[in-house]
């Protein structure tokens, strides 16, 4: 499974998301790769927001090595599931991917939480420290249901088959 967390300029939300989902990804001993990337392109090659770095590891999850980078459309070759933070997230995806947009391998984030409702991950790039603890759980949520979907499904899938 390879799945690709989206936010605009990839330096809050997504590698947050990224982080969490590969961690427990690990600990299950799935064999999925979980990256991030931004549509902006304003902090390409920055490591993460210094409150996303201090949040993820007050959870013992490490993003410091991470490295902001443009989403571009060949994602969409490479990533089975691409995950927006917000609303104006999936618009920059579908301008940047242009006619390579497939709108059945992205979602919001959120909706694995509440289908349907297109809720966004506040930004929390110009609050305090306290808004990037509201992300961290509210991205820990949404990871949960996706391991459960994906994990499950196929875990189920392989129970049937034997």
């Amino acid at each position: 499974m390879k799945i690709l967390m989206v936010c605009l300029g990839n330096i809050c939300r997504s590698p947050l998301a990224e982080g969490i989902l590969q961690k427990k990804a690990d600990q299950l001993g799935l064999n999925w790769q979980v990256d991030s990337a931004g549509t902006n392109g304003y902090h390409t090659g920055e490591a993460p927001h210094r409150l996303s770095q201090k949040v993820a590891a007050h959870h013992g999850i490490d993003i410091s090595a991470q490295r902001a980078r443009d989403f571009v459309a060949a994602d969409f070759e490479h990533f089975d599931k691409i995950y927006a933070m917000a609303n104006d997230v999936v618009d920059e995806i579908r301008y940047i991917a242009g006619d390579r947009f497939d709108p059945s391998k992205v979602e919001l984030i959120m909706n694995e939480i509440t289908p349907g409702k297109n809720s966004d991950v506040p930004d929390p790039w110009y609050g305090p420290e306290p808004g990037y603890h509201e992300v961290f759980e509210m991205l820990d949520k949404a990871t949960d249901r996706i391991v459960k979907r994906y994990h499950g499904a196929a875990h189920t899938a392989t129970t049937q088959n034997q």
